[in-house]
């Protein structure tokens, strides 16, 4: 079994894709909140950065991780999550 093979996780928090999209909309009604204050209020609410990932965040730190100059990460979280587990 080859043992330079990495092995590390993109560990990102809330991304702006249709499926979060539809949350904050259904967060709004189960909340009474209007939809533009639940990102600040519900679902951003653990995070410092109040402000969703985008995908082409995710893509370029995923790509850095598979790419040669990722190499040396091997076995580790690289966590995105705006400052939230950091707070």
């Amino acid at each position: 079994m080859p043992t330079d093979v990495p092995s590390s996780a993109s560990c990102p928090a809330y991304v702006r894709t249709p499926l979060v999209e539809a949350q904050i909309t259904a967060q709004a009604e189960a909340h009474g909140l209007p939809e533009a204050s639940v990102l600040d209020e519900v679902i951003l609410a653990p995070q410092p950065v109040k402000r969703l990932l985008e995908p082409g965040e995710v893509a370029a730190a995923v790509a850095f991780l598979v790419g040669p100059e990722g190499r040396a990460v091997n076995g580790a979280p690289l966590v995105m999550d705006l400052g939230w587990t950091a707070r």
